[in-house]
C-alpha cells in the first residue's frame, strides 16, 4: 500500500480502532487495499472514455454477442491508478447483457483495440438479431456520454467465503473480524472513495453482497467450461483471477433497476492481453 493510499484510509483505521477492533486485525485488513479508478459522467477528472457512442471495431472483429456498454482510452487513465497490468494505450470496449443467465455462460465480453488500429463503425444493435422489443428497450436505457476518471482506493465489500463441501460460510481467511471491518468500510466509503457507475480494478461490489462476486464469477466460468460453453483453460482458484471492471447498471427500466456486471479475467490472460478470455458475471435482482 502506498503512503497516499494509507493517508486516504486513515479515517477507516481510526474508526475501526474506535469500534474496538484490534490494531492487528485492522492492519491486516488495510494490507488488502487495492487502487482502482472510478468513472463517472461528472467530476473534475480527465475524460478517459464514453458510455455508448459509435461502436468502432476492426473490420475482422466479429460482431459482439452482447450489447455495447462503454469504451476506455487506456492511455488517458491516470498513471498507476490500478494494479492491473493493462496495456499502456489502445481502447478497451466493454459489452454486457445485465441479466443473470439461466445456465452457465458469460454474460458479456471485452474487446481490446490496439492503438493505431484501423476501425469501422459497426451496428450497435447487431446483438439483437431477433429484434426482441423488451431487450431493445433495456439497451436504449444504457447510459450515454463521457466518463471522467478519479483515482480511488478499494477495500473488500464482502466478508465471508463458502467452503467446498460444507454448508454455510466462514469469515475471510486470516480476517476473523471481517464482518465488522466491512461494516466500517460501508459507513465511510462515501467519504473516502465514492462509488461511480463504472470501476476499473479494485474489489467487486453489488447491491446485496456477502461473498466475493469474483469468486461467484469464477464458479460460473468453471461450470461454463464443464457445460461446453466456455473454452479452457480456466482455473478454479480465485487468486488466479482479477476484477477487470464493475458496472453498476441500474437502468431505469422495469426489471433492470439493480443489475451489476462484473468482468473478470485470469491474471495470465490479462498479462498476455487475451481480453477475449474475460468472463462476465451478473448480479441481477429483478
Amino acid at each position: 500500500m502506498t503512503p497516499e493510499m494509507r493517508d486516504r484510509l486513515r479515517p477507516f483505521h481510526d474508526e475501526a480502532i474506535a469500534r474496538g477492533i484490534p490494531a492487528g486485525d485492522v492492519e491486516r485488513w488495510l494490507a488488502t487495499a487495492r487502487p482502482c479508478v472510478t468513472l463517472t459522467p461528472d467530476g473534475d477528472g480527465p475524460v478517459v472514455g464514453h458510455f455508448g457512442g459509435p461502436l468502432l471495431l476492426p473490420a475482422d472483429t466479429p460482431d459482439p454477442a452482447h450489447p455495447y456498454v462503454a469504451s476506455l482510452d487506456l492511455a488517458a487513465l491516470p498513471a498507476d491508478a490500478t494494479d492491473l497490468p493493462l496495456p499502456p494505450d489502445g481502447r478497451l470496449l466493454l459489452f454486457a447483457f445485465p441479466e443473470t443467465a439461466d445456465d452457465y455462460k458469460t454474460m458479456g465480453s471485452v474487446v481490446y483495440v490496439p492503438a493505431g488500429s484501423a476501425v469501422v463503425e459497426r451496428d450497435r444493435h447487431a446483438w439483437n438479431s431477433l429484434d426482441f422489443e423488451d431487450e431493445e428497450e433495456m439497451f436504449e436505457a444504457f447510459p450515454q456520454g463521457p466518463l471522467r476518471a478519479t483515482s480511488h482506493v478499494s477495500l473488500p465489500h464482502h466478508q465471508a467465503v463458502e467452503l467446498p463441501g460444507r454448508p454455510g460460510s466462514v469469515p475471510l481467511p486470516g480476517h476473523p473480524r471481517s464482518e465488522e471491518l466491512v461494516a466500517v468500510w460501508k459507513s465511510l466509503r462515501d467519504d473516502i472513495a465514492p462509488e461511480g457507475p463504472l470501476q476499473i480494478g479494485g474489489y467487486a461490489d453489488e447491491e446485496a453482497i456477502y461473498t466475493d462476486p469474483v469468486a461467484i464469477a469464477v464458479t460460473r466460468a468453471v461450470k461454463a467450461v464443464e457445460a461446453g460453453r466456455w473454452d479452457e483453460p480456466v482455473s478454479d482458484d480465485v487468486s488466479d483471477w482479477l476484477l477487470l471492471a464493475d458496472w453498476q447498471a441500474g437502468m431505469d427500466v422495469a426489471g433492470w433497476e439493480s443489475a451489476t456486471v462484473h468482468w473478470v479475467i485470469q491474471r495470465e490472460d490479462l498479462s498476455a492481453r487475451r481480453f477475449d478470455r474475460a468472463f462476465a458475471s451478473v448480479f441481477w435482482n429483478p
